[in-house]
């Protein structure tokens, strides 16, 4: 059994209605991968993408603004909102990306500082995106208090100074499709010192396809090639690597655990 612990379903260009989004459910479902997480990116997306998986009990949802959609604006009262909804179980995604977007600094710092509150708040972990902003992020982490609430650095490419400042702060680690890519080497040395109690693994799709599926729009079903390779590298069985991912998202998302029969 697999999760997909970081997945984007309602951005799928394979998947443009109902049918064709259960058949990519249903794809994931054949390789191990049981259940997802849906993340939302865009206040304004929320209510329509609760509506597309409303029919999937193995989909779980976030609510947040990510960065470098901080221009579409964070209502925190529609956020508290949309967190209560029974299906959330996280805040996020948001965080800090000065690679692409360094001229909306503040505006990124102030919106993921406002939900990083939201998130201590009401006690649903935080799904963090972080990029060219080590220090910021960490910073806002920890004048947030973020460690009331715990959360994820969703697909990691840091250092591990950075996983290791994370995890002292209760936070998992989770790596996506990049961890295969030829220009990987440092991530890889990275990933493999991650303890197994602070991994998870992800898609990230329809983003970054891992290899051998290059050039591919990315789906939830290759989360499964994602944690072959990372198993692989860690010299693990991945039946052992399955066990612990999809045991330390339960964990990590009570809201989850819940929801699935797990708690």
């Amino acid at each position: 059994m697999l999760v997909d612990s970081h997945c984007h379903l309602d951005r799928l260009k394979a998947a443009p209605d109902q049918d064709s989004l259960e058949q990519i459910l249903t794809d994931a479902k054949t390789r191990g991968v049981d259940w997802f997480l849906c993340v939302n990116v865009r206040q304004q997306d929320f209510t329509r993408m609760r509506e597309r998986m409303a029919a999937y009990s193995q989909v779980f949802l976030s609510a947040g603004v990510h960065p470098l959609d901080v221009e579409a604006g964070l209502s925190i009262e529609q956020l508290r909102q949309h967190a209560l909804d029974p299906r959330v179980v996280a805040i996020g995604e948001t965080g800090l990306d000065y690679f692409y977007a360094p001229e909306s600094k503040a505006a990124q710092l102030q919106c993921f500082e406002q939900q990083v509150a939201v998130a201590t708040d009401i006690g649903k972990p935080l799904i963090i995106h972080t990029r060219d902003a080590r220090e910021d992020t960490l910073a806002v982490l920890r004048n947030g208090y973020a460690e009331k609430c715990g959360g994820v650095l969703h697909c990691f490419t840091e250092s591990l100074e950075m996983a290791e400042a994370a995890m002292e702060l209760g936070f998992y680690i989770s790596v996506s499709g990049i961890v295969t890519f030829r220009n990987a080497d440092e991530l890889r040395s990275v990933i493999k010192q991650i303890p197994q109690e602070r991994l998870l693994v992800e898609t990230d799709s329809p983003y970054l396809a891992p290899i051998p599926h290059r050039g591919k729009e990315n789906q939830p079903a290759f989360v499964r090639d994602v944690a072959q390779f990372v198993a692989d590298l860690r010299e693990e069985p991945l039946s052992e690597l399955a066990t612990y991912t999809t045991d330390n998202f339960f964990r990590l998302f009570r809201d989850a655990a819940r929801l699935a029969g797990r708690d």
